[in-house]
């Protein structure tokens, strides 16, 4: 089995270059099917291949993207025309955090930082409750 990040969520004995089905990358992701058809008409770049009766069988590409995807909009907060554009301009994997950067330690934040928090929920505190 490679290494490649995509291919550690699949512990189903296939090989690397194995087409999946919808199911399979449904579950290794944690994605439901319908978000993935979803995510097919907003990336046209997404295309699995479709066999008899609709069934789609995805491409190690394919399960490439879907993880760019992911990434994107489930954990960096893009939207779906955000995240399309990224792939589309090639920045999307210039965006991904680096997996080593550490927090930054609390002699690194600005001393103000908590009494300026303290006032923006004041502020939003008072605003909801107008």
């Amino acid at each position: 089995m490679t290494s490649e990040p995509s291919q550690l969520r699949f512990d189903d004995g296939k090989e690397p270059e194995a087409l999946r089905t919808i199911g399979e990358v449904a579950a290794g992701f944690g994605i439901r099917q319908h978000v993935l058809r979803y995510w097919e008409q907003q990336f046209p770049m997404l295309r699995p291949l479709k066999r008899s009766g609709g069934r789609r069988y995805y491409r190690p590409e394919d399960v490439r993207l879907i993880e760019t995807i992911d990434r994107l909009v489930n954990r960096q907060g893009y939207t779906l025309k955000g995240a399309r554009q990224a792939i589309e301009e090639g920045s999307a994997a210039r965006s991904a955090p680096a997996l080593s950067t550490p927090a930054p330690s609390r002699a690194e934040v600005p001393e103000d930082v908590l009494p300026r928090l303290r006032a923006i929920r004041e502020r939003l505190a008072a605003a909801l409750a107008a």
